[in-house]
């Protein structure tokens, strides 16, 4: 008798199970799936800046991994929509990643100089993470930045542990010694020099502490996390030194690194060299993002 009532309860289960997924016609249909979305300009703070694109993929019937991209122009300039190739790239290559690529308040007069970038690029984090039911995502985040951007994306990858903890950054030429950046500029033509000051509201014999936390070479230890670095020999902005102490630190510190060096490109690439940069991306992502 007790087997009988155990293959009797069974039975019901699984009727009980199907009858949930039939549709009209009594035709057993799968789970939802979630329908691509992309909305843009939401905000996550009040300044006019405070705005990011928000790109969810379809086809997916569970929390998605994220990629948050974050613009360059030297703190000063620039825009999210600069990053349309890479957030077009990214979404045909990652098609299991949201992609979320963010404005902030730029560094234009002594209102705005750091941390208010820093701040802005934690605010949109915060706010991603707090859309994470909404946005059905995990708490796999990617970090993708160019110049400046990537200078934030390495600052906010290995600074903070909360909400989250970052998996991956990708850094293109981001500048990872700022009193470097000022005493040593990359060339004549187009001094770092001003841009790290402006950018910092002091120089590194004024205010060294600041130079110090702006810096992601204070910050890259054995709790930093795997990084793709990517930089051209030709850079008149960013001088490769910048991108090798980066290195040989993480590698310091046996930390997963990947260093991708373009001995003729300058401050940016397209074409081929591009291709050959997102494809890097692509494995070094799908190796140490699980």
């Amino acid at each position: 008798m007790k087997q009988i009532f155990l293959f009797i309860t069974t039975l019901l289960l699984l009727f009980s199970c199907q009858k949930n997924n039939l549709d009209g016609a009594g035709i057993i249909v799968p789970p939802t799936e979630i329908a691509a979305s992309t909305q843009q300009n939401i905000a996550y703070g009040t300044d006019p800046l405070q705005k990011m694109d928000v790109y969810l993929p379809g086809g997916r019937s569970a929390a998605t991994k994220v990629m948050i991209m974050i613009h360059g122009g030297g703190w000063s300039t620039g825009d999210k929509n600069d990053l349309t190739v890479y957030v077009d790239t990214m979404k045909k290559r990652l098609p299991d990643y949201a992609i979320i690529n963010i404005n902030y308040r730029l560094a234009v007069n002594a209102m705005t100089t750091f941390p208010t970038q820093e701040n802005d690029v934690k605010a949109a984090i915060d706010y991603i993470y707090s859309k994470r039911n909404e946005f059905k995502i995990s708490d796999k985040y990617v970090l993708l930045g160019v110049s400046a951007g990537s200078h934030l994306a390495l600052l906010q990858a290995y600074k903070y542990t909360n909400p989250v903890k970052i998996k991956a950054v990708v850094d293109f030429f981001g500048p990872t010694d700022m009193a470097a950046m000022y005493n040593d500029p990359a060339s004549v033509f187009a001094p770092p020099s001003s841009i790290a000051q402006l950018f910092n509201g002091a120089t590194p014999t004024s205010n060294p502490m600041i130079y110090s936390q702006s810096s992601p070479i204070t910050f890259a230890n054995a709790q930093a996390v795997p990084t793709i670095i990517l930089h051209g020999g030709a850079d008149p902005l960013v001088k490769v030194t910048q991108a090798t102490i980066l290195r040989d630190k993480l590698i310091s510190f046996n930390i997963a690194q990947q260093y991708v060096f373009y001995p003729t490109q300058g401050h940016g690439w397209t074409g081929a060299t591009l291709t050959d940069s997102f494809d890097k991306i692509q494995v070094f992502l799908t190796q140490y993002v699980q």
